[in-house]
């Protein structure tokens, strides 16, 4: 394939799924299922052609695309300042942006084959599912600002019909606050992106990076540091930082498991790719003044999420407040403004999506078969479904950051970070690493080893379909956590660029 459209067919081929769909009666179910799980296939396979060319040397500049998209100005071309406003269809990665990649088309995969627990309207479920798809990946692939945000928007769409619709008893009630909320850290963030277009006349994220290094350039610091804020506000509702966080907890435990693999997997961790991309990216100088304010809002998510996963007992809200605390760990990795933490943070991003998709991949067949995720309901699955709860009790592990596995390494390398800069502070924040492992273990055992409330006879343990998500994210986990040169080789180039531009 030509490089110029290898990344435009990446992140648009899964509307040749929807194409294909669009022409299926909704009575072939089978057809349907089968299109909607296959349709995710070539963005995952492009995606790792991408990944292992870069490993073996290719340069990523090979697959950067450019063409005149939107101009507006002046209406005669002798007008000085005619074409001024330009907006160009530029699509383009990095070691970062790449791997946010693959980990969004693998996970779309497999959120695919764990669909199978979808029981109705399949027809319109994997239209949806494709187009969020698409607006993952170009979120990620996107090159300059409004076609990021374009991207960002794609995604609100059919997730609010895929919660609203396929997701249970209070599916609507989450539905909309995740368009609200999301809704508004939208708008907070178009602001932003058009302020800088007006004033930098230019959205592409390159330019703007070198225009923000000018002194005395055409947007002051003042105004920087407000920027700044205001993207901290706007992917801080989607990472989400507290107190923005309650939408995200309905959102967990109301839409329906393969959705939660996708949110929890990918949606989250656009926050933590916008704090980066953008934030660090774009504003070094205001990032370094907000530190400390970062690193404790990391410490304050990390304690929070944990201290109330300890009380619940319902299993999908311990994995909601879980969430919340894991994303301090990439908030505690930024603060410290470190290789070692900034590292930390990019690996807890990866590792996260990873781990989190696996456990609610499992929360759904528990209650696939039980029509429950409370604890105390589901105790005993160690006699009675002992595969999947030796899957369960691994993805704890990981999460609790069991040496071996992907979290030990994001983890180990965040505090690492922080503990150089700020060790009081640091200190603080690792009772929760204590807390995460107190309340998963108490989650985990209670559900193995815990009294059985009813009769396994005739209860199935993982089908062979199942086994293939939960074996590929487990192998995945443990990859990054034994070999972590999957990851921080191809970040090598990305954080030397973001050093530089903190100037470190």
């Amino acid at each position: 394939m030509n490089s110029a459209y290898f990344l435009t067919a990446l992140v648009f081929s899964p509307l040749l799924g929807v194409l294909l769909l669009s022409f299926i009666p909704k009575t072939q179910e089978s057809t349907i299922k089968l299109v909607g799980f296959l349709a995710t296939l070539p963005a995952l396979i492009l995606s790792l052609v991408a990944y292992f060319q870069y490993r073996a040397g290719a340069n990523l500049d090979q697959y950067s695309v450019a063409y005149n998209w939107i101009q507006f100005g002046g209406a005669d071309p002798q007008i000085k300042d005619f074409g001024l406003f330009s907006v160009k269809y530029e699509l383009g990665v990095d070691g970062f942006s790449l791997i946010m990649i693959v980990l969004t088309a693998v996970l779309s995969t497999l959120a695919a084959i764990a669909s199978v627990h979808i029981k109705k309207e399949w027809k319109g479920y994997f239209m949806l599912f494709l187009l969020l798809e698409l607006g993952m990946l170009g979120v990620f692939a996107a090159e300059n600002l409004i076609l990021f945000f374009i991207f960002f928007e794609i995604t609100l769409i059919p997730m609010f019909f895929l919660i609203g619709k396929w997701g249970y008893h209070e599916k609507e009630k989450a539905a909309y606050s995740f368009l609200i909320y999301n809704g508004l850290g939208s708008a907070v963030l178009l602001i932003v992106i058009m302020v800088l277009f007006a004033k930098a006349r230019t959205a592409n994220i390159e330019a703007l990076q070198q225009i923000m290094m000018i002194e005395n350039g055409p947007i002051s610091d003042t105004v920087k540091m407000g920027l700044l804020i205001a993207l901290l506000v706007a992917f801080g509702v989607k990472l989400p930082i507290f107190p923005l966080h309650s939408w995200m907890l309905r959102v967990h435990v109301q839409a329906p498991p393969s959705i939660v693999m996708l949110h929890s997997g990918i949606l989250l961790k656009i926050g933590a790719y916008g704090l980066i991309r953008f934030g660090m990216g774009l504003f070094p100088e205001q990032f370094k003044t907000l530190a400390v304010l970062l690193a404790i809002l990391g410490v304050v998510n990390l304690l929070y999420g944990a201290f109330l996963a300890f009380i619940q007992e319902d299993f999908k809200m311990v994995l909601a407040y879980s969430s919340i605390s894991h994303m301090g760990i990439v908030l505690i990795g930024l603060g410290a403004l470190n290789e070692a933490g900034i590292q930390g943070a990019i690996f807890q991003v990866v590792s996260h999506g990873l781990i989190s998709a696996l456990l609610f991949f499992l929360v759904g067949v528990f209650y696939e078969r039980f029509h429950t995720s409370h604890i105390n309901k589901l105790g005993g699955m160690a006699k009675g479904m002992p595969i999947t709860a030796g899957f369960l009790l691994a993805g704890a592990m990981a999460s609790l950051g069991l040496p071996g596995m992907s979290g030990f390494v994001s983890e180990f390398m965040a505090f690492l970070g922080l503990f150089k800069e700020m060790p009081i502070i640091a200190a603080i924040g690792c009772i929760g690493i204590i807390m995460t492992a107190v309340y998963l273990l108490r989650a985990v055992l209670g559900i193995t080893y815990g009294k059985a409330q009813r009769d396994f006879v005739g209860v199935t343990d993982l089908k062979s379909v199942e086994f293939i998500p939960v074996l590929v994210l487990v192998g995945f986990i443990v990859l990054i956590g034994v070999y972590p040169s999957v990851l921080s080789e191809p970040l090598k180039t990305t954080l030397e660029t973001i050093m530089l531009g903190l100037g470190g």
